[in-house]
């Protein structure tokens, strides 16, 4: 409790230190905010250890006060975002003195993003009041904390981006409908219990259709802020919308509330529910993960590639916590309790690697004024620590060993395939199209992760920011460092985190512990082991050997002197080389049915003859077809309900009078019937 205290004091007083202008003591806010994700990660961690506590204010809330509580699962989220916390404000610190591109968006926006540096601690206290939330009134005053403190973050820079206030608005519209669906399903929870604490929300007695209205709404409002398919249209444009140190906390913390609300509300206040509940996680997860992915190999800004790739981890998040119930539904606790922890362990390795790719991201478009693939390159030699850092991330990203994301993966296939002869017919439907979708996640992930390296990171730069490019300081180089040195440490030895994750698990599935070991983890419920230390020195000395090969085989080579003529294998330019559209084509073609990407010639003829073409432009895009098929028709049958409605509003004060008259008398008419 005291820890947890300190870690919110210091928040608010790092956020009452950034208001001044002086850089030096916004500084010094930077750094107190890292003081703080430092000391929530310690209560965090103490919490999932079994040193939980529970406290009652009933002076700071209207109602019921405010109620906290820490148990191991609330303290495994908040020792997430502790650690986030950490890397992104020491990377914020260096990222103020950081050198810009001249005339770039983030140039002209940092002399005034200094009062969000004032925000951004209040965003993490809100971050860390979600998960200690120990009441239905305290749950939504921090989710509201939350939602307020990140819009104004992701609006941060609306003065000097149009497509910052489009992206704020779309997020602050989806944001708001989630947290409408999630106060609504949490009130009518409360509504049948005694109170509004969570105590007794869990001894509630309610009809059947009552815990299905209460677990849609809330899936809903939760699926909205984890960026589910398909409520995950405000992702994509929020994340490059934000500044470089906030995007890390909102994909490496803010998104996980989501998967908590599920797994708290569905798991622990409802107690499980019946087998479909969990085929519609499990369907959102696996549509989430696969529209997802799709949607990162073809994108060409950086940024907007991570936000599709946290809609793709998160599906991949909901296909375990999916399966988790499931399982738990049909009986088997063990199976249960391993699909649980894959996908708790997976929460924690995307946000280790997320962190760590978006501090990258925000390092190279401050470097180079742009974060379009297609105009980066080069950047190996300018900015050599941010490469290999992103190079880390991309490994752990795509899944493929020694990376921290095979390990939570491999996790959860085991116990996707080994629930296959005794989950009945509904399992032998379900689990192998989820295993389906998990792999052929994976390849396309490679994929994406492999264009963003090689097109940003190598080659011959594409433009002039690229060539500009310089090396972040030294401070926002740490900052992205520490979430490196984090992600090759649980790649190495995920035994680190599996006394947390086990105490967290068992406390909504009650169930022995799932995995054991130390450098070989050993699955209880099935016959299985994976030991990822010989996993890496196997892989090493594959690695070793073969290069140690290839450079035996060329020195022995003669060399011979260059030709005048080498059948046009001249110099290399930067127009010979693969683009981020040029690499994803040949995926947008075997996957144009569902990705329908549009695209358009314009052809510019000389004056003085139209056969003479001076300029030809060729235009690709590739539109998101859930926006384009769901919201856009709505949104333009509301303009039209607006423009209709404006008649309405003459001017005349009689029909306004008549408009509250009746409105008064339809209000009383409705409490009579109900009455």
């Amino acid at each position: 409790m005291i820890l947890y205290a300190c870690a919110l004091g210091l928040c608010l007083a790092a956020a009452l230190l950034a208001l001044p202008r002086p850089r030096a003591i916004t500084v010094a806010a930077e750094a107190i905010t890292a003081l703080a994700g430092v000391v929530a990660a310690v209560a965090g961690v103490r919490a999932t250890l079994g040193h939980g506590w529970s406290a009652w204010l009933p002076d700071l809330l209207p109602l019921s006060g405010l109620r906290l509580a820490l148990d191991p699962l609330g303290g495994l989220f908040t020792a997430i975002t502790g650690a986030v916390t950490v890397c992104a404000a020491i990377h914020g610190i260096g990222s103020g003195t950081a050198v810009l591109v001249a005339g770039s968006a983030e140039s002209q926006a940092v002399a005034g993003a200094r009062p969000t540096r004032a925000v951004m601690p209040l965003f993490v206290a809100a971050l860390l009041l979600v998960p200690a939330a120990d009441s239905v009134s305290t749950f939504l005053f921090g989710w509201e904390l939350m939602a307020m403190t990140s819009l104004l973050l992701v609006a941060a820079e609306h003065r000097d981006r149009p497509s910052v206030r489009k992206a704020a608005l779309w997020y602050a519209v989806m944001t708001h409908l989630g947290l409408v669906t999630i106060m609504c399903g949490l009130c009518y929870l409360a509504a049948g219990a005694t109170g509004d604490g969570f105590d007794q929300l869990r001894a509630a007695e309610l009809s059947p259709v009552a815990k299905d209205v209460i677990f849609l709404t809330t899936l809903a409002g939760f699926a909205a802020k984890a960026g589910i398919v398909p409520l995950h249209v405000w992702l994509p444009r929020a994340y490059p919308a934000a500044p470089g140190h906030v995007s890390p906390l909102m994909s490496g913390a803010m998104v996980n509330m989501g998967v908590y609300g599920v797994v708290r509300v569905g798991l622990d206040l409802l107690r499980g529910g019946p087998v479909w509940w969990w085929w519609i996680v499990l369907a959102l997860g696996a549509l989430s993960a696969l529209y997802g992915v799709l949607h990162a190999a073809m994108a060409t800004d950086l940024k907007r590639l991570l936000g599709y790739s946290s809609t793709e981890n998160m599906g991949l998040v909901l296909i375990g916590v999916g399966a988790a119930g499931f399982f738990a539904a049909d009986g088997a606790g063990p199976l249960a309790a391993l699909a649980l922890t894959a996908a708790l362990l997976h929460v924690v390795n995307h946000a280790a690697f997320k962190t760590l790719l978006f501090q990258a991201a925000g390092s190279v478009h401050r470097a180079t004024g742009t974060r379009d693939l297609d105009a980066l390159g080069g950047l190996r030699t300018r900015m050599p620590y941010t490469t290999a850092l992103f190079a880390v991330g991309a490994l752990c990203a795509s899944a493929l060993p020694p990376g921290n994301g095979f390990v939570s993966e491999w996790l959860l296939l085991q116990s996707l395939i080994h629930a296959l002869p005794a989950s009945g017919v509904a399992g032998a439907v379900t689990m192998p199209l989820a295993v389906g979708a998990i792999a052929l996640t994976a390849g396309l992930a490679v994929a994406t992760f492999v264009k963003a390296f090689g097109v940003g990171f190598l080659a011959r730069p594409r433009s002039p920011g690229a060539e500009r490019a310089v090396e972040s300081p030294r401070t926002a180089i740490c900052g992205t460092a520490l979430a490196a040195a984090a992600c090759l440490l649980l790649a190495l030895d995920p035994a680190l985190v599996l006394p947390a994750l086990t105490e967290a698990v068992t406390g909504v599935i009650p169930a022995s512990r799932p995995v054991t070991g130390e450098v070989t983890l050993r699955l209880s419920a099935i016959t299985g082991s994976i030991s990822p230390v010989l996993i890496a020195l196997a892989l090493a000395g594959a690695v070793t050997a073969v290069l140690s090969l290839v450079r035996a085989v060329a020195a022995r080579r003669p060399r011979r002197p260059a030709r005048l003529w080498d059948c046009g294998a001249g110099p290399v330019s930067a127009r010979m080389e693969y683009t981020a559209t040029s690499f994803a084509e040949p995926l947008q073609r075997v996957f144009v049915d569902a990705l329908q990407p549009e695209s358009a010639i314009d052809v510019t003829a000389v004056k003085e003859s139209a056969y003479l073409v001076q300029r030809v432009r060729f235009r690709a895009r590739v539109p998101d077809r859930v926006e384009r098929r769901l919201y856009e028709p709505v949104l333009a049958a509301a303009v039209r309900l607006g423009a209709r409605a404006r008649r309405l509003a003459d001017g005349s004060v009689h029909r306004y009078l008549s408009y509250g008259f009746y409105a008064l008398t339809g209000v009383l008419i409705v409490l009579a019937v109900i009455s």
